[in-house]
């Protein structure tokens, strides 16, 4: 059966996701109410306004959907404010999330729109990569079981719990697709999370 993958498309850089899903050679679907989650496998959270997002999940009741089909084994891939939204602890904000990754965050750390910047990377399991870095949050901490696969400036940048991904950097704004290829390999692997 062919793998689908939904990319939350409530607001941010979804279209770009899909792109680069599409030349991955899986199925994509947006998803913007918890009915749209039904047929997935994996889920990408894209870059954006967590904020917004956040609010916009929780109005919708996206959230808990989410967080259950985690449960059931679907695997989440959070890309900038993505992986704001996948942290437990968001230092200085108490805005909605989705606790799926233990780790603690920081938004929009390396300064404004004005100071993004690409930086070249060096990541397990898939080499050298450009990494795009827009408004970045900064990964201060991983605990235990948060596997860290890249790092920038001794600072995590693409960190991994089973099949939860978290990239600060936004790979779906480059020509290389070798990190959505990574997550469409966690997607097909069918963790099993628990109850």
């Amino acid at each position: 059966m062919m793998t689908t993958i939904g990319v939350l498309a409530l607001q941010g850089d979804f279209r770009e996701h899909i792109e680069m899903l599409k030349k991955c050679k899986v199925n994509t679907a947006e998803i913007r109410l918890p009915e749209d989650l039904k047929d997935i496998d994996g889920l990408i959270i894209p870059g954006g306004e967590s904020t917004v997002m956040g609010n916009l999940m929780q109005r919708h009741n996206l959230g808990r959907e989410i967080i259950k089909k985690h449960k059931s084994g679907m695997a989440v891939y959070g890309t900038c404010a993505g992986a704001i939204l996948l942290a437990k602890d968001i230092l200085g904000s108490r805005q909605p999330r989705l606790n799926l990754l233990d780790i603690s965050i920081k938004r929009n750390d390396y300064g404004r729109q004005i100071d993004s910047f690409e930086s070249e990377l060096k990541i397990e399991g898939i080499g050298n990569f450009s990494g795009i870095f827009i408004r970045a949050p900064v990964i201060e901490k991983v605990n235990k079981g948060v596997k860290v696969l890249s790092r920038l400036n001794s600072k995590p940048v693409l960190v991994q719990k089973e099949n939860v991904l978290a990239s600060t950097f936004h790979p779906e704004l480059t020509r290389d697709k070798r990190v959505h290829e990574y997550f469409v390999r966690l997607v097909r692997k069918k963790f099993m999370i628990g109850v």
